[in-house]
């Protein structure tokens, strides 16, 4: 009787249920479960939380993982799992405390992108030819000033009746439709391979609601593949069928993607998408970036492959000097090279850069697909000083000599002839990208404003980029995020700076003074004579505009999470740019507490 009464409720609420179209999006913090699972990693032995002995929980016990092949690859993926934003170092050969236990894993080797060092290749589990003293460790980056991996974030897409639903679900009464998941571990068993089983008992009539469950009515079961990595969240995906409901994770946001992609689950595959946005700043190696993206090119999903790409592209300082930069594909590269809004601090830097990825690549990139690539180079936005360098400075001008002297004579007629010549060339198109500039931050095109530091009056000056193609990069940048170097000045809320009217060289005489702002309250707007409708509120105004015809600036503001990445760029309406915050406004990826470094970038283009 009590299987029938919650079977005839089941119905009832059924009939009820409306997927409703309101949408609440929660953030809130909560700790990780004491109780270990299959495949969970710790550090052991030391005082820090970010350091020690590597250790990872399988068939009921801790055991520690030997170091042979052990790089900072696998020590991403390890700090990645324990929700640091990632790894510092690897350690080897020091002492963490007397270990106990097996020594699980031998011979790992992992990509950096895994999401689990068990999803790692390694011999098999306790096969090994290690001592204790081999035991590895690592160190983890434990800054959390904007971290929020340790963050859940609940999506709701509720209406009515959800936790009855729910209810029903975790009691399991009336169930009549087996959903068996099932996932490869990698491990054999006589030579068969053995896999890991589990059997959800659901209601057909809520199930089949979804294509991929949709059954006949003879039908009781079905069986699903899932990865190993995405078993253990499957459960709660097929509860949110019943309540619209489901908390993800930092670990889980790509596997509950992934299933609502593949089980036609739209809003949730498309909110659970949007969560990307506040994983992308939480990587400093770039792996998990490049991961995403790769990711979102096989599910096809659009918008995540932009949001991937447009972080890089923000950020593509930082990402030549990752240690993913090495490992991008060429769609990748492509990808990042057609931009406008590549943050860069002039186009001769992004020629370095390419140039430096190609020899990196070595053979196994094509001479055409090397022309490609090098066409993607805005010629005419490399500055005219580094142009009459190229031939001597440029590791591919012998290899690709034809290109080189193409796009150099056409970067110089560009420099030292008027527009009105330029139109009578048959080749010269206006509309053509490489006349365009994308973001360039390096000296005159831009100055920094810091609002927390005290006021003074010195300008600003930032340092030129110099490069060398063996060693790194000299940005004149700080170590984690790379800005200008404004030394010895100070930051202040107003900056005053110089600029050409044009990037073009012969317009290097022809200056426009330039005055940046950051207001931050009514008092300050209505000292400058302007009613502003929020704050903070940024400007940038010009002093003593010299007209140019043809030439219009498309000024943009960089908003630097505490200098480390870049979260917001916004253009300029009549000089005004509004800060989103995240309190108010949608940022592009967030910024904990709202600590912006900003970034004034003046940008002429020719129209």
């Amino acid at each position: 009787m009590l299987i029938k009464r919650n079977l005839l409720t089941l119905w009832v609420l059924l009939l009820l249920y409306a997927s409703g179209s309101a949408m609440k999006f929660n953030l809130f913090n909560t700790g990780r479960t004491p109780d270990a699972q299959e495949g969970d990693v710790r550090l052991i032995g030391s005082q820090s939380t970010s350091e020690g002995r590597v250790e990872v929980y399988h068939d009921g016990k801790w055991g520690t993982v030997c170091d042979d092949g052990w790089d900072m690859a696998e020590a991403q993926v390890v700090c990645r799992q324990l929700h640091f934003p990632g790894a510092k170092s690897v350690v080897e050969g020091k002492e963490y405390g007397q270990a106990s236990g097996p020594i699980w894993l031998d011979d790992i080797t992992c990509k950096g992108t895994e999401n689990l060092l068990t999803t790692c290749g390694f011999k098999s589990w306790g096969v090994t030819d290690c001592t204790h003293k081999e035991d590895v460790g690592v160190i983890c980056d434990s800054d959390t000033n904007v971290t929020m991996s340790n963050s859940t974030h609940s999506l709701d897409h509720s209406a009515t009746l959800s936790d009855d639903l729910g209810q029903i679900f975790d009691s399991g009464d009336g169930c009549d439709f087996h959903i068996t998941v099932q996932s490869a571990t990698g491990n054999k068993e006589d030579g068969t391979p053995k896999m890991l089983e589990t059997t959800i008992c659901a209601h057909r009539m809520i199930v089949s609601q979804f294509p991929f469950f949709s059954t006949s009515m003879g039908m009781t079961s079905i069986t699903v593949n899932v990865s190993q990595s995405c078993q253990p969240h499957f459960t709660s995906f097929i509860r949110y069928l019943y309540t619209r409901k489901i908390d993800v994770t930092f670990s889980s946001a790509q596997c509950v993607h992934w299933m609502a992609s593949k089980f036609g689950v739209k809003q949730l595959m498309e909110d659970t998408g949007r969560l990307f946005t506040k994983i992308l700043p939480e990587d400093t190696s770039f792996h998990t970036q490049v991961s995403l993206h790769k990711y979102a090119m096989e599910t096809e999903d659009l918008v995540l492959q932009e949001n991937c790409i447009q972080y890089l592209a923000w950020n593509y300082q930082n990402l030549t000097r990752s240690s993913a930069w090495p490992h991008l594909s060429v769609e990748v590269i492509g990808a990042l090279l057609a931009r406008s809004d590549l943050v860069v601090p002039d186009e001769y830097f992004v020629l370095q850069t390419v140039e430096s990825w190609i020899l990196e690549k070595g053979n196994s990139i094509s001479l055409e697909t090397q022309a490609e690539l090098l066409g993607l180079i805005r010629f005419p936005m490399i500055p005219a000083e580094k142009l009459y360098d190229l031939e001597s400075n440029s590791s591919l001008y012998s290899t690709h000599e034809n290109m080189y002297r193409d796009n150099m004579l056409k970067a110089l007629q560009f420099n030292v002839l008027l527009f009105s010549n330029l139109q009578t060339n048959p080749k010269f198109n206006k509309e053509d990208d490489d006349y365009h500039p994308r973001i360039y931050t390096s000296n005159p095109w831009s100055t920094v404003i810091e609002p927390s530091k005290k006021t003074v009056t010195q300008p600003v000056r930032t340092h030129y980029p110099s490069y060398n193609r063996r060693t790194q990069y000299d940005y004149g940048y700080n170590s984690r995020y790379r800005q200008p170097t404004v030394s010895p000045y100070i930051q202040t809320t107003t900056q005053s700076f110089s600029t050409p009217v044009h990037n073009s060289m012969i317009f290097q005489s022809n200056k426009i003074q330039w005055e940046a702002n950051v207001f931050k309250n009514t008092r300050e707007c209505s000292n400058h004579g302007l009613r502003c409708e929020s704050f903070p509120v940024a400007r940038l105004v010009p002093q003593n505009h010299r007209s140019q015809s043809n030439v219009l600036f498309r000024n943009r503001l960089l908003l630097m999470c505490q200098g480390k990445y870049i979260s917001q760029v916004q253009d300029f309406k009549e000089n005004l740019a509004y800060i989103a915050v995240n309190g108010t406004q949608v940022l592009a990826y967030p910024c904990a507490d709202d600590r912006y470094i900003y970034h004034f970038v003046v940008r002429p283009e020719y129209v």
